[in-house]
Parts: structure tokens; C-alpha cells; sequence
């Protein structure tokens, strides 16, 4: 049975991982301790509702305060725990970095380091260690002449919080290499959906909140995209279960993997969001790019052939459908007065 510790597991993608893995493997998995440094547990409750108390109190979940900045306490709660599997999800975003590189290096980088370093040392032997990585790893798209990218290619990051995922993806390879422990990095692009509110790419999950609560209000709600051009999308659940397959799904070795995703342009996902609420009769819909708006800075078109092969079975949400399940939640957090952009 897996003892599964999460960094950033109240986070948006931690908490749809932590869905995953107590309903596809749960007759695998004993408890998951999640570390956090808020300790806001409203995400998790997304999906988990009222089980979330009830699994609180078996102690199937736990909930743990401690810094991976500080690399004593940590190693003295991973020995105390004794996980099985690590899921490193915990990392500041792109405009915290860009605003507060010093943070920015101290979280993404050297707590980065410290969980490794600790992780090493637990006994019995870690069986796997899943570290989030980003399509930010790689260079701008015009840098790349191919139709797909593939793990492959030249990574050219740019911006901070790329350049420290390309140097998460090197400590995982060092870590692999003294450990012997199977490590896998997962690259995700563009989240959307239910509790992606953070980041520069929270853009597409504010334009369907917005439809929603124009739907409450009886009004549009205007909102229009800081960007524009292609982009490389994947549902929450979807990135949620990639994480929670990847960390329970055989494996053996050390290597990246782009999540499975679909590249449009920015305009053609506003434009399926404002069908779908159509034809879900949400009638208040403004949507559109701001005029003279930037191009997308990270990296689209990205192959997921690899990961496909590797973990056969991941799911890949048509952007549809996603967007469908987004506003359906959108729209129920709406009338309960949950909602807010």
C-alpha cells in the first residue's frame, strides 16, 4: 500500500491529483500526507466535498506544516511519515518569480533541492518521485522548427520560473543517479478549469468564470485575454490524473514526459466557450482579446506520444468537454455565491 507525500497538494493541480488517487487508486494507496504552505483546504473541497472530513479524520489524508525551505525539518518529517512516493507539485509561479526572483529561487530551486536531499535518506527505500515540471523548459515556438515538439529538443526557457524547472529536471536526474529511485518530471502548459485561478495562464479559467457569473447576474461579465495566438491545453482532472498515473503506474528509470494536451489558437478556445454556453443556455457572454495583446510566451504544439507509451491510458478531455464541466461547476459555485474571478 502507498504512503503518498504531496507538496502543494492544496494547489489546483494537487488537490485534482489527490481526487484521482483516492477514487482510480484507492485500493492502492494507505494515506496521502500533503504538505502545504497555506493549508487551504477550499480546492480539495472542489472535489472531494464532504468526504474531505471524513477522510481528515480516518486519517487517510493528512495535513502537514512544514517548509522545504528548511531541510531539518523536512527530512525529519519525511523519516517520521515514511512515504513511498513524493509528488512535488509545491513551487511560486511565473509572476511571483518575475516580481521576487530571490523567492522565486529560494522555493522553486533550493526547497527543490532540500526535498531531494531528504528524500534520499528515507528508510525504507522511496519507491518513486514525480516532480512537476512545465512546458516553460522549453524556448519560445518560433525557435523550433518542427510541427511537434518532442521531449527532446534544445530547452531554451524564458523566464525564471522556466529556467528553475529545467534546473528541477536536472536535480531529478542527479537524484535518480544517487538514489536508483524511478523519477519521473511531467510538463504541463496550459491548465484550465475548476481551481486554476493562479498564474499567467489562469487567463482561459477566468473567461469561463465569467461566463458564469454573467449567467448569475443576468448580465455579461466582459472579459478579455491578456494574450493571444497558440496555445497548448489540458483539462484539470486530466493534468490531476496524470500526476496520480504517473506516481502509481509501473515504471522504472528516470525521464520527462509532456502531459497530454491540444494546441488552438486562443481565439478558437473563446470562441468553443462561447458555443458551449450557448448551448447550455447561458445566454451572457462577452468575450475577446485585448487589442494590441502580447503573444503567448510559452511553448504549444507539444507531442505526448512518449507518455502515452509510457502510462498507457492517461485521459486527455476533449477541450469541449472540458469547458462544459468547468461552467457546470462555474455556474453552481455562482448560485451558492462561491464564485469569484
Amino acid at each position: 500500500m502507498a504512503k503518498i507525500f504531496i507538496t502543494g497538494g492544496t494547489g489546483c493541480i494537487g488537490a485534482a491529483a489527490v481526487n484521482t488517487l483516492l477514487s482510480a487508486y484507492s485500493d492502492d494507496v494507505e494515506s496521502i500526507a500533503i504538505a502545504s504552505r497555506t493549508g487551504d483546504r477550499s480546492l480539495l473541497g472542489i472535489w472531494l466535498s464532504e468526504d474531505l472530513d471524513a477522510l481528515v479524520d480516518s486519517g487517510r489524508i493528512q495535513f502537514v506544516s512544514v517548509d522545504i525551505g528548511d531541510n531539518e525539518a523536512l527530512s525529519s518529517c519525511l523519516q517520521q511519515y515514511g512515504p513511498t512516493h513524493i509528488i512535488h507539485l509545491g513551487a511560486l509561479q511565473s509572476p511571483a518569480c518575475d516580481s521576487d526572483p530571490i523567492m522565486g529561487v529560494d522555493i522553486n530551486t533550493s526547497g527543490t533541492v532540500n526535498l531531494f536531499r531528504a528524500a534520499e535518506t528515507i528508510s525504507p527505500k522511496l519507491e518513486r518521485f514525480v516532480f512537476a515540471s512545465s512546458g516553460a523548459v522549453y524556448g519560445k515556438r518560433a525557435f523550433y522548427p518542427q510541427d511537434i515538439i518532442s521531449e527532446n529538443v534544445v530547452l531554451a526557457p524564458p523566464n525564471y520560473y522556466g529556467v528553475w524547472k529545467v534546473a528541477g529536471e536536472h536535480l531529478a536526474a542527479l537524484f535518480h543517479e544517487r538514489s536508483g529511485i524511478a523519477t519521473v518530471s511531467l510538463r504541463l502548459n496550459t491548465t484550465f478549469g475548476p481551481g486554476r485561478d493562479r498564474g499567467k495562464t489562469s487567463a482561459p479559467t477566468v473567461a469561463l468564470k465569467s461566463i458564469a457569473l454573467g449567467n448569475e447576474k443576468q448580465e455579461a461579465v466582459s472579459f478579455r485575454m491578456p494574450y493571444q495566438g497558440r496555445e497548448n491545453y489540458h483539462y484539470v482532472e486530466d493534468v490531476g490524473a496524470h500526476f496520480a498515473g504517473v506516481c502509481m503506474m509501473a515504471f522504472e528509470g528516470c525521464e520527462p514526459f509532456n502531459i497530454k494536451g491540444k494546441t488552438i489558437e486562443v481565439s478558437e478556445f473563446l470562441a468553443v466557450a462561447a458555443k458551449v454556453a450557448n448551448d447550455m443556455g447561458l445566454s451572457h457572454v462577452d468575450l475577446g482579446i485585448e487589442q494590441g495583446a502580447a503573444p503567448n510566451l510559452f511553448i504549444c504544439d507539444l507531442d505526448h506520444a512518449k507518455v502515452n507509451q509510457a502510462f498507457p491510458g492517461l485521459p486527455r478531455t476533449e477541450i469541449e468537454d472540458g469547458i462544459r464541466k468547468s461552467l457546470e461547476m462555474f455556474c453552481r459555485q455562482a448560485r451558492a455565491g462561491t464564485l469569484k474571478i
